[in-house]
């Protein structure tokens, strides 16, 4: 799954009534992980390749063709994410050497967030290292930083725990609470609010018909897909969870905004930091984890692209490839160094390329693809044999939702 440093689930939380989006965001969450996220693993570890590579092969066994072509688009999604990413990332870079310096415990937040982040070509120097970073793990193997997140990550939890309790004894944190917790159920109601944890699910998940095909082309065949997804979709929500129980209580505390967007990573945390017993160490590991996290998903992104290009063209060099992606990412990312010109480049990809990647790859797995060939692969390494229902909640539910997201993005311009 790719971190969601633009905000995330806190911030549609906060601006989506709380408790109320939290109903509709379980469920699908439970849907998506259980047909949507085991058939991208499925897929990838039967095509042992990447999204290009994927699509030919779900088509192909369906006999019909032209499902390389088709995979084109979920995987401009994989890479224009990443150029959002980037962007993103270079922000935290510059928040750990703040940290690093001394600097982030003395400045106002809100406005040291505003000093780089509503000015054109603010991070140019930190940006370019952060895809250089990135550019380094595919070419120098991705191990080092795969095995330094096994140990960041779980210090992240720590980290977000240890400022959870600190959070709950501010003086207007209840209200926070109440905000999370006390049901509102005439939210349910409102459309919108299950339109918009629909399309959270998805993203929250990365079910997008490209990404986390790359993960399933290295998984084992003992590997039990299905119960993968399971406990993908179970550390993500508890991720997700904790970061709203700091997130949440804290802005009802200092009387900020809850749907304050990337405001939440860059204002809202540095405020509690600030406050805190060694803030400043914790702010170090903290940006640092965050940095390993966003780099890592930046890592998985180019790995699409550089895998689905390869198989296209299986002549071209590796590394050529990736640094030609990486000259791409950062000649468009730099020009939106701005949070006002980055903001409208991922809701293009959010209202366009996620919902019509999601629904291609929906459709591609579940009405073209043989269904046979699926049920196998699924079943590979499966303590528990999935069949007809597993199948027809994946055609007959998972599908028309993708569909539905995609319709509504597409007319209402919304961006999930």
């Amino acid at each position: 799954m790719v971190w969601p440093m633009y905000g995330g689930s806190p911030y549609k939380l906060g601006s989506n009534g709380g408790f109320a989006f939290l109903v509709p965001y379980f469920i699908f969450i439970v849907l998506f992980a259980y047909v949507g996220l085991s058939t991208e693993y499925a897929v990838g570890r039967r095509a042992r390749t990447g999204t290009v590579g994927a699509y030919d092969m779900a088509w192909r066994t369906g006999k019909n063709s032209g499902g390389g072509v088709i995979g084109w688009l979920p995987l401009a999604g994989s890479l224009c994410i990443s150029i959002g990413y980037a962007v993103i990332i270079s922000y935290v870079l510059k928040a750990l050497l703040a940290a690093i310096t001394g600097e982030l415990m003395t400045v106002e937040p809100g406005p040291w967030f505003e000093s780089f982040a509503l000015h054109d070509f603010s991070v140019i120097p930190l940006h370019v290292i952060i895809v250089v970073l990135a550019l380094l793990t595919l070419i120098l193997g991705a191990e080092s930083i795969e095995k330094t997140n096994k140990i960041m990550m779980p210090i992240f939890f720590v980290l977000f725990v240890i400022m959870a309790i600190r959070v709950a004894l501010l003086p207007g944190a209840m209200e926070g609470y109440k905000f999370l917790f006390k049901p509102n159920w005439t939210a349910l109601a409102d459309p919108t609010v299950w339109i918009t944890a629909m399309g959270q699910a998805f993203f929250s998940l990365s079910v997008t018909g490209s990404g986390m095909i790359v993960y399933g082309a290295y998984l084992p065949d003992h590997e039990d897909i299905v119960d993968g997804a399971k406990w993908t979709a179970i550390f993500d929500t508890i991720a997700a969870m904790v970061a709203a129980l700091v997130m949440i209580p804290a802005v009802f505390a200092y009387q900020m905004d809850p749907a304050a967007g990337p405001g939440l990573l860059f204002v809202t945390l540095p405020t509690i930091l600030q406050e805190m017993p060694l803030g400043r160490l914790f702010a170090i590991i903290l940006f640092l984890a965050v940095l390993f996290g966003g780099i890592s998903s930046i890592q998985n992104m180019f790995e699409v692209v550089v895998e689905s290009i390869l198989h296209k063209f299986p002549k071209l060099k590796r590394n050529a490839v990736i640094i030609g992606l990486g000259i791409l990412c950062f000649g468009v990312g730099v020009f939106m160094e701005a949070i006002t010109k980055w903001g409208p480049w991922m809701d293009i990809v959010s209202i366009y390329i996620i919902p019509l990647g999601a629904t291609l790859g929906a459709i591609s797995w579940f009405w073209v693809m043989k269904k046979e060939d699926l049920l196998d692969e699924v079943n590979k390494g499966a303590a528990k044999k999935q069949g007809d229902t597993w199948y027809n909640i994946g055609k007959f539910v998972y599908v028309p939702l993708a569909v539905i997201l995609c319709v509504i993005a597409l007319v209402t311009k919304t961006a999930f």
